[in-house]
C-alpha cells in the first residue's frame, strides 16, 4: 500500500461548552486539530496509510497532540519534536444568525518557527504516492512558506501526485501575500481544492452570479472559476465546495469536480451543524481516498461530500466516521434512521 503524506500545523484547540460564548465560559475544552492532520485521520479511518508531518515540542502538550493522531492508526513518526510551543486556536460556536468565531494564538510556535534543515522530504516521501498540503501552512510564517515549498519541490521530484487546499485564513496574511506565496506553489499541485471564496480572496478569480451573504451560489458561476484556475495554473483537476449558508446552523452542501474535459456535480445535502469545523478537511481526504482507490471522478466526488456532510455531525476537528458509513451515505441513505 503507498503511503499518503499530509504536513501542516496541528494546534490545541480550546471551546467553550455547547453554544456559550467566550465572554460568558468558566471552562475551554481542550481537541486537537489542523487542516492536514484532520486529513492524515480520515484517510487512516478508511484504512489508508497515512502519515502526518509537523514540528511539535517536546513537553507533555505536545506529546497529547501526537497521541491524538496514534489513536486513529496516523504514521507519526516523520514528526520531527522541538520547539517552543503548540499553536492554539480558541473556537465560539455559532447559532442561527450569530457566526461561529475563531481567535487564533499561533505566533511561534514550533512548526511556524521550524528550520528546512529540520526535514528531510527525500526520506519523508520514501514509498509515497502522495502529498497533501494547504494554504494555511506557508502563511504561518517565512520559514514555513520555504518549507512547503521544498515539500512540494521534492514531492514532484519524487513522482508523488500533489493536492493543495487552498484555504485562505485572513487572521493569517494579506491577499496579497497570498497570492504572491501561493502563485509559487501552484505549478507543483495536480489537484486543487476550493471553497466559493479561496479562489477570489488568493487569486482574484470570482465567480459571476453568487451571492455568499444570501446564500445563492450559480453553477455556471463556478464552471468558469474551476476552467480560468485550470487555465492559469495547469491543474489535472480541480474541485471547489458549494456551501449555501442559510445560518449558522443550517447549510446546504455540495460540490463540483473539474477534470478538464467534463464537470461533475454531486448531489446537495441539507445538513444541520454540529460543529462544522474540519468540513473542508473531510472533502478534501474524501477525494485522495476516491482518487487514490481507483474510484472514477464522479464517484470519488460522491463519496468526498458524503464525507463531509457526515463530518458536520460530529464534535472536534477529526472525522471520526468510517468507510461503511460513508458509502452508505454516497449511495443514498439519508434517513438517519437507528441503526440495530
Amino acid at each position: 500500500m503507498k503511503k499518503i503524506i499530509t504536513f501542516g500545523e496541528l494546534m490545541l484547540r480550546l471551546a467553550p461548552e455547547g453554544y456559550y460564548r467566550f465572554v460568558q465560559a468558566q471552562s475551554f475544552g481542550a481537541t486537537f486539530g489542523g487542516g492536514e492532520a484532520n486529513v492524515a485521520v480520515s484517510l487512516a479511518n478508511y484504512g489508508l496509510d497515512a502519515a502526518f508531518v509537523t514540528k511539535l515540542p517536546k513537553h507533555e502538550i505536545g506529546q497529547a497532540a501526537v497521541n491524538s493522531l496514534r489513536q486513529f492508526g496516523v504514521d507519526t513518526t516523520k514528526i520531527v519534536r522541538g520547539g517552543k510551543r503548540i499553536g492554539i486556536y480558541f473556537l465560539e460556536k455559532g447559532a442561527s444568525q450569530r457566526p461561529s468565531k475563531v481567535i487564533y494564538d499561533r505566533a511561534d510556535s514550533a512548526i511556524a518557527s521550524a528550520e528546512r534543515t529540520d526535514f528531510d522530504w527525500k526520506a519523508i516521501f520514501s514509498g509515497a504516492s502522495w502529498f497533501h498540503v494547504t494554504g494555511i501552512t506557508p502563511a504561518l510564517s517565512g520559514n514555513a512558506a520555504a518549507i512547503t515549498l521544498d515539500a512540494c519541490t521534492a514531492a514532484k521530484e519524487a513522482g508523488l501526485t500533489v493536492s493543495c487546499d487552498l484555504n485562505y485564513r485572513k487572521n493569517l496574511w494579506t491577499r496579497e501575500k497570498a497570492q504572491e506565496v501561493m502563485t509559487g506553489l501552484m505549478p507543483f499541485v495536480d489537484l486543487c481544492i476550493a471553497n466559493e471564496e479561496d479562489a477570489k480572496d488568493v487569486f482574484g478569480i470570482q465567480a459571476p452570479d453568487s451571492d455568499l451573504i444570501a446564500g445563492t451560489l450559480s453553477k455556471e458561476g463556478y464552471r468558469y472559476v474551476a476552467q480560468r484556475l485550470v487555465e492559469q495554473f495547469g491543474f489535472k483537476k480541480v474541485a471547489i465546495t458549494l456551501r449555501e449558508s442559510i445560518s449558522a446552523n443550517d447549510n446546504n452542501w455540495s460540490a463540483l469536480l473539474y477534470n478538464r474535459n467534463e464537470f461533475f456535480f454531486s448531489k446537495k445535502y441539507a445538513i444541520r451543524i454540529v460543529d462544522r469545523v474540519g468540513g473542508g478537511d473531510s472533502f478534501g481526504a474524501g477525494l485522495i481516498y476516491g482518487m487514490t482507490e481507483g474510484l472514477s471522478d464522479s464517484q470519488a466526488l460522491e463519496f468526498a461530500v458524503a464525507a463531509s456532510c457526515l463530518k458536520h455531525s460530529i464534535e472536534g476537528d477529526y472525522n471520526m466516521v468510517s468507510l461503511e458509513e460513508v458509502r452508505k451515505l454516497a449511495g443514498g441513505d439519508a434517513s438517519g434512521r437507528v441503526q440495530r
